[in-house]
């Protein structure tokens, strides 16, 4: 089914999805000065509203969390939530392209089990999610960033996005919102910033009702992470696809900007008719809004030697396809090896992709293959 769009279709009102599975974690640990924050107060509240075991801890170091077993380390680090401080160092954003001006962190780590995760390698020590407490720290500081950057800020294709913000390098904030608050406290301050600036984060979860009826003013872009129904098999504790195309289409209700972050694009099983349906299906979910700001982002699968080994202890059973020579190396701008999809399979899945977005999905922006 192709999207079209008449300057007569309406806008259905706002319908709130079902109430989405939520992340329970196990433990949540709390540093001490995460307590003097109002806002780590506030997810301590929540936590135990839940009924969820909070340890206050008497320092600010996370300990115990290392195991012999990768295995073990992993499943006992994925079903804990810490309550931290972010450093001082989060405070100095850095340029995030080709998605965004600037990155800043909410938190650290990730409930889902995904077995391509980007971040395996990324951050030290075991996959704790760590959220932060010092959120006013971390949203005044975002002012002295405003007009720069070069991503948006200096590109006339994307200057009507403002100076952009990206919210979910290093976590999927939605998929903690419950627990934290987070999110939604980051779009009421965006929704209030009188300038052209643009919150964005991209998720793999569903549970958007909170989000419906904040004051985002347009200032938000919600993207969601979504793939071929053959690569469900690789994104464990996640929202089902269905579910967040379902959530996709109430947030653009909800007159928010709205995207699709295709990733890791991989080639799997008859690949050009599994992307094709993935696309119909998108398509189906904006079906009946008016006009819709849609982006859409192409992020090819990609990794490194040391995520790879990350990854195969996390999932010994995974067959996500890792092998070196069926691909081509590469160098990264920083000099470290990352392995890619040979030349004429990039350009086949990119010619294809393009193609189809164009036929099913005609009102939407691409931003960037990479």
């Amino acid at each position: 089914m192709t999207l079209v769009l008449t300057e007569e279709a309406e806008t259905r009102p706002a319908a709130k999805p079902r109430s989405a599975r939520l992340w329970r974690p196990r433990r949540v640990l709390v540093t001490p000065a995460a307590l003097d924050h109002a806002h780590g107060r506030q997810i301590v509240a929540r936590a135990e509203h839940l009924g969820l075991p909070v340890e206050r801890l008497k320092s600010n170091r996370l300990t115990g969390l290392r195991d012999e077993n990768p295995r073990r380390a992993y499943a006992e680090a994925k079903a804990t939530l810490a309550v931290v401080t972010a450093p001082p160092t989060k405070l100095k954003l850095q340029p995030i392209p080709p998605s965004a001006d600037w990155r800043f962190d909410l938190a650290e780590g990730c409930p889902a089990h995904c077995q391509y995760c980007y971040l395996a390698g990324s951050l030290s020590g075991p996959p704790v999610t760590r959220a932060y407490a010092n959120l006013d720290a971390i949203l005044g500081n975002l002012g002295g960033y405003l007009g720069q950057g070069g991503v948006t800020s200096a590109s006339e294709t994307r200057a009507g996005e403002g100076t952009t913000f990206e919210a979910s390098c290093y976590t999927d904030p939605l998929g903690i919102e419950h627990l934290t608050g987070s999110l939604s406290a980051v779009i009421r301050h965006f929704g209030a910033w009188d300038a052209p600036v643009q919150l964005r984060f991209t998720t793999k979860f569903a549970a958007v009702g909170p989000l419906l009826d904040l004051p985002h003013r347009g200032r938000t872009r919600i993207r969601f992470s979504v793939n071929a129904a053959a690569a469900a098999r690789y994104e464990g504790g996640t929202a089902p696809l269905a579910e967040r195309l379902t959530a996709m289409g109430a947030v653009a209700r909800a007159g928010y900007p709205v995207g699709l972050t295709i990733a890791p694009i991989l080639p799997v099983e008859d690949w050009p008719d599994a992307y094709d349906a993935l696309l119909r299906d998108a398509a189906e979910a904006l079906a009946d809004v008016a006009r819709p700001d849609l982006t859409v982002e192409l992020i090819t699968h990609r990794f490194t030697p040391g995520s790879k080994t990350v990854l195969e202890g996390w999932y010994p059973g995974s067959d996500l396809p890792m092998r070196e020579a069926e691909r081509t190396r590469k160098l990264t701008k920083f000099g470290s090896v990352k392995y890619v999809f040979p030349s004429d399979l990039m350009k086949a899945m990119r010619a294809h992709l393009t193609e189809r977005i164009a036929l099913r999905l005609p009102a939407a922006r691409i931003l960037y293959w990479t």
